[in-house]
C-alpha cells in the first residue's frame, strides 16, 4: 500500500507543479489561460491527491500489508476477490446489447433504441438472477 500512496502523491505533486506552470505559460499569450488544460491538470492533481490520501486512510485501518514486506511471498495476499457467477449468461447478453447501442450511435438512433430495449431485460435479470432458481441465495 506504501507504493501505491507514495505513487499518488509523485501524481499529485506532479500534475500540480505542471498545471501551475501550464497556467503561467498560456497566460503570457496574447489570447490568455486556457482554462480548459489548466483545470484538467488541477483535477490530474485531485486525483493522485485523493488516491494517495485514500491508501493512507486504508493502510491505517488495516494490518501489516505483505505487499509492504520486502521478504513477502505472493502467497501470503491470497484472499476471496469476491463472487463470480460461473453459469450466468446475462452478462453476453447485456454486453450484446451495449454494442448494439454503441453500434447505434454511429449508425441512427433508431439502432441505439433497439440496443436499449434489448438491454433492460438482460440488466434486470443480471440483478435478479439470484432470486430465484437453482442458484437463489
Amino acid at each position: 500500500m506504501r507504493a501505491v500512496e507514495r505513487i499518488g502523491l509523485v501524481v499529485g505533486v506532479f500534475a500540480a507543479v505542471v498545471c501551475a506552470i501550464y497556467w503561467g505559460w498560456t497566460g503570457s499569450t496574447e489570447l490568455g489561460v486556457e482554462w480548459v488544460g489548466v483545470m484538467t491538470l488541477l483535477l490530474a492533481s485531485l486525483l493522485g491527491f485523493m488516491l494517495a490520501w485514500y491508501t493512507w486512510m486504508t493502510r491505517r485501518r488495516l494490518e501489516t500489508d505483505p505487499s509492504d514486506d520486502p521478504l513477502g511471498e505472493v502467497d501470503e495476499i491470497q484472499g476471496e476477490y469476491g463472487f463470480f457467477s460461473p453459469h450466468s449468461w446475462q452478462p453476453l447478453f447485456l454486453a450484446g446489447a451495449a454494442s448494439v447501442c454503441f453500434l447505434g450511435l454511429a449508425v441512427g438512433w433508431w439502432l441505439f433504441i433497439i440496443g436499449a430495449v434489448l438491454g433492460v431485460p438482460a440488466l434486470i435479470g443480471w440483478t435478479f438472477e439470484y432470486w430465484k432458481g437453482q442458484h437463489a441465495l
